[in-house]
């Protein structure tokens, strides 16, 4: 076996070792070769310089592409993880716009909500001072309505009830009130429509000043209303006072009960809230225009009237000289001189005591006022009432003649108190200062 290998080894020199052919053109290098020996078999490969290039070539592809592939399999990671992170972030940033869209959407919304509650709360507060003005007009309706026959109202309201007996405002200023927004409360009733609106976006705003508006308005009635409850009472107490005064020069007092005399003073109750003021202004100005009405009736009591309105007086109160006799005679009562056949008025509310021919008077009517005052009308063609008959001023108690003691066609007229002859005449002027109060 060594033998063997030893001369492969020789044969091999040998071969490597033979006589280099000369060449043409110079010496030629011998391509190398590669022997493998493995047990007997020997086998040599011939290597030549391309081949070498080629297999050199190849491994330095395969070294480049297993260093790329080394240098992508160790970058790739940190490339995977720095993607990774920039869409995290990126997500992180679009999760944190969205939260602060979703915060103030929810701001947004909440002030939204916060406003319609808001704007829910001030269309219920003005329905419900709407309600409450009618239920102040349903209460001062009949108040105004004895004060029409008491005072003269001036124009003063704004508040115009509707058929369903709610109150419809209506403005005088050009940039009024219009009447509350039908988006809101429903159809309301205007005296003028509202300008076009060319912002829709303004809708919220524009619902705010017409609440606004409304509430102005409200406001401004509330006041008026006060304001004109107070003038008629202040109106009314006057012309109490006023024919009350005139009437205490007569002597005629009105009849208080002891339990309230010397009491008065401003009412003012406890409770200060805005119902219990209007009530009690209410209250007071039903004691003012009481007080005017007794002391009209009072008044219609005492014959301050004129008997025979227009007419002259031919014959005053006192002594005089008799148009019969001609001398000095005191005369009772005072004459008018009127045409015959002229209506006679009773001058104050009363009961007829007398109807018939009474002597010198002729046709007389006599009537009893109360408060031991008491009126005589004589020298009357016709008599038109009948004794126990109530009469109240200003009715016709007969006719203007000229029976009994007189020399022609005239009125005599009596006023008595406590049976004895007083001058009408003071009588008559206290009615001339308080007729306008009448």
């Amino acid at each position: 076996m060594i033998s063997q290998i030893e001369a492969a080894k020789s044969t091999g020199v040998a071969a490597m070792k033979k006589v280099k052919y000369p060449s043409i053109f110079g010496a030629t290098r011998e391509p190398h070769t590669i022997i493998i020996a493995r047990g007997e078999t020997i086998r040599h490969f011939t290597v030549r310089p391309w081949a070498a290039l080629l297999g050199g070539t190849l491994a330095l592809g395969l070294a480049g592409s297993y260093l790329l592939a080394t240098s992508y399999l160790v970058f790739r990671d940190d490339l995977i993880s720095g993607s990774v992170a920039r869409q995290a972030r990126l997500q992180q940033a679009y999760e944190d716009r969205i939260a602060a869209l979703r915060t103030q959407l929810d701001r947004v919304t909440s002030r939204q909500l916060l406003d319609q509650k808001l704007m829910d709360g001030k269309v219920a507060e003005l329905v419900q001072r709407q309600k409450t003005l009618s239920e102040r007009h349903e209460k001062l309706a009949p108040l105004l309505q004895r004060a029409g026959t008491a005072l003269p109202i001036e124009p003063e309201t704004n508040l115009v009830m509707d058929r369903d007996g709610q109150g419809i405002v209506h403005s005088e200023e050009p940039d009024g009130f219009y009447g509350i927004d039908p988006i809101i409360t429903g159809p309301t009733t205007s005296t003028r429509k509202p300008p076009p609106r060319d912002n829709k976006a303004r809708t919220g705003i524009d619902k705010a000043e017409i609440l606004d508006s409304v509430d102005h308005s409200l406001n401004t009635i509330e006041y008026r209303q006060a304001k004109q409850i107070q003038t008629l009472s202040n109106n009314a107490y006057e012309s109490a006072d006023k024919i009350m005064e005139a009437l205490a020069a007569t002597g005629v007092k009105p009849v208080l009960d002891d339990d309230k005399w010397g009491a008065g003073g401003p009412l003012l109750l406890a409770s200060t809230s805005p119902v219990a003021g209007f009530d009690t202004k209410l209250v007071d100005l039903d004691e003012a225009l009481a007080r005017l009405e007794g002391a009209k009736a009072l008044a219609k009591a005492v014959p301050i009237a004129n008997p025979v309105p227009g007419m002259p007086v031919s014959s005053p109160f006192g002594a005089r000289r008799d148009p019969l006799l001609g001398m000095m005679a005191f005369h009772s009562g005072m004459d008018f001189r009127a045409i015959s056949g002229s209506s006679v008025l009773a001058t104050a509310n009363g009961t007829v005591t007398a109807a018939d021919y009474t002597g010198g008077y002729g046709n007389m009517v006599e009537v009893d006022h109360g408060n031991g005052l008491s009126t005589r009308y004589g020298h009357m063609s016709q008599i038109l009432v009948s004794a126990g008959q109530h009469v109240n001023s200003g009715d016709v108690l007969g006719k203007v003649g000229s029976t009994g003691r007189s020399t022609g066609p005239h009125l005599h007229y009596e006023v008595r108190k406590n049976g004895n002859a007083i001058n009408p005449a003071s009588y008559l002027t206290i009615g001339r200062q308080i007729a306008a109060e009448l």
